[in-house]
């Protein structure tokens, strides 16, 4: 008698729950979000040292384990974990576990990217990107570390916004036809950019990427960029600017420098971009003016000055059987402020690399450069420092 009680009970409860879901506005039955969930990422390990002319030559933004007192090194360390879930919704989660906590503590976990794409149409042309992601600004900020063959970001782009991302809400548009090029040219080996639209507009909070919003002030960002095929070629030129008011974070001030009262600075840009896919030839150049906070060392003041910078790079990718070759030669230049640095650090930049790319097979590749060095980086507690240098720096990078 009991076990006739509870099965109508289980019957009564599987018929209210089978009703109620009959009234929700999508079927019934829809894929399982695990269905097409991936699990990927790379590891980077280098050295620094060999051939080193001046240990006191660094790159705090570059890489922290040029100069005096570094050795072998992590540079990163990620995982990727990402699918779509139906027609609409895909997720994306990055960490990487190569981050410095403490200048004694190393290979800390810190979010890179967390974020979702909702996308208004089942061809997904039409995208919101909400969460912590790259800003679109930029075609080498844009382009992962896994694809790009300098072992570090140019100066001049990249001093914009910390890790390239920021907690904010960007849309994005590109035709189906256009999102299948930009996937074609990171799968082919053409060192692509990735799928951030034709057309990119977005808000942000503006203080960089794992720190808190302080000035109740979003930054407004848009870039357009399409990647035309001319014959057997690819060119892809693009546009983008972004503007907002970025507070200097108080920790982030020596005592002794003066600063605005409301400890708030005009950070503008704008950029024109130009990348020929390496066929075999490739060109990749990008150059950026703005305004924004630097450190003046005369007045121990912070202040708003102009900022200019930019980078080229010459490609040539070439197969030996199934291996790839990637001989390229970078020059990159800046003048400006660093924001994210001690006390917005001043500094003027210059830097020839020579380097190769050497995938064997799809799993591992392994790059030399060779780094010829010019930078002046000033502020507070580091005044009148000018460095030059060169080295021959080596990174084994696996990808799964």
């Amino acid at each position: 008698m009991k076990n006739n009680i509870l099965l109508l009970i289980i019957g009564l409860f599987t018929f209210s729950l089978t009703a109620q879901t009959d009234t929700l506005p999508y079927a019934k039955k829809y894929d399982n979000w695990f269905d097409s969930f991936t699990i990927g990422g790379y590891v980077q390990a280098r050295y620094n040292r060999l051939f080193e002319t001046n240990p006191q030559l660094g790159c705090d933004q570059c890489d922290g384990s040029w100069g005096e007192g570094n050795g072998f090194s992590l540079r990163r360390v990620r995982l990727k974990f990402s699918g779509n879930i139906g027609d609409y919704v895909y997720f994306y989660i990055q960490p990487d576990f190569a981050s410095s906590a403490s200048g004694t503590g190393q290979h800390y976990g810190q979010l890179r990217d967390a974020y979702m794409d909702i996308s208004l149409d089942k061809k997904r042309e039409y995208r919101f990107r909400i969460g912590q992601s790259k800003v679109p600004f930029g075609f080498e900020n844009m382009q992962s570390s896994q694809n790009r063959l300098p072992l570090d970001r140019n100066d001049g782009l990249n001093s914009s916004i910390k890790n390239e991302r920021e907690l904010g809400v960007f849309f994005y548009w590109a035709p189906q036809e256009i999102r299948k090029r930009f996937a074609m040219l990171t799968r082919e080996g053409l060192k692509g950019s990735g799928d951030y639209g034709v057309l990119g507009l977005g808000v942000f909070n503006g203080q960089t990427g794992n720190a808190p919003e302080l000035n109740n002030d979003l930054h407004v960002v848009a870039r357009a960029s399409y990647p035309f095929k001319i014959g057997k070629q690819i060119i892809e030129p693009g546009i983008q600017a972004y503007t907002g008011q970025y507070q200097m974070p108080a920790g982030n001030l020596s005592d002794g420098v003066t600063v605005n009262p409301d400890l708030n600075y005009l950070d503008q840009r704008a950029a024109a971009s130009f990348v020929l896919y390496p066929q075999p030839f490739g060109i990749q150049a990008e150059y950026n003016i703005g305004r924004g906070p630097e450190f003046n060392k005369e007045t121990n003041t912070i202040e708003e000055t102009p900022l200019h910078g930019g980078y080229a790079t010459l490609t040539y990718k070439t197969n030996i059987g199934d291996q790839l070759l990637y001989p390229f030669m970078r020059y990159h230049y800046y003048d400006g402020g660093k924001k994210f640095e001690r006390d917005a650090r001043s500094y003027e930049v210059s830097e020839l690399e020579l380097g190769l790319e050497w995938r064997p097979f799809k799993a591992f590749e392994l790059v030399a450069m060779y780094t010829i060095s010019s930078r002046r980086y000033e502020d507070f507690m580091l005044q009148n420092n000018f460095q030059e240098g060169s080295l021959l720096r080596l990174q084994a990078q696996v990808n799964f």
